[in-house]
């Protein structure tokens, strides 16, 4: 018979492999960080530029599908759960073009700063095929 330590290790790689274990975690931290939010306290008002930048880590974080991670930025910031303005919007805000397909604005801002890594990235994605 298994013994109660062999049913929690098969339990936590079953989920690790299911890749829900993580989401459990960030779920569970989500909700700590909730419950410990104190709203008499209150947050700073989220000026625009702050909403921008989230807006920007937000589509980072999707593209990357960093998921878990996102959950906790909306919580704890403030930022709504739903995208507070489209990808045209901020491309038009701040003119830059859009030839890099659907990568997030935050690539397009270090590839505008720093051409030439736009050309190792490039490698970098074709090589991963």
């Amino acid at each position: 018979m298994a013994s109660l330590d062999d049913l929690k290790n098969v339990l936590k790689e079953t989920l690790e492999q299911r890749g829900v274990l993580g989401e459990i975690k960030a779920r569970i931290r989500s909700e700590i960080f909730t419950a410990l939010d104190n709203d008499t306290i209150g947050k700073p008002k989220l000026s625009n530029e702050n909403l921008i930048i989230n807006e920007m880590i937000r589509e980072y974080l999707e593209y990357n599908k960093y998921y878990n991670t996102l959950s906790i930025l909306t919580t704890e910031t403030g930022q709504p759960e739903q995208p507070a303005f489209d990808r045209e919007y901020l491309h038009k805000k701040f003119s830059m073009r859009t030839d890099k397909g659907d990568l997030p604005l935050l690539y397009e801002i270090i590839f505008g700063l720093k051409p030439e890594l736009a050309s190792e990235f490039n490698k970098a994605a074709y090589d991963d095929e």
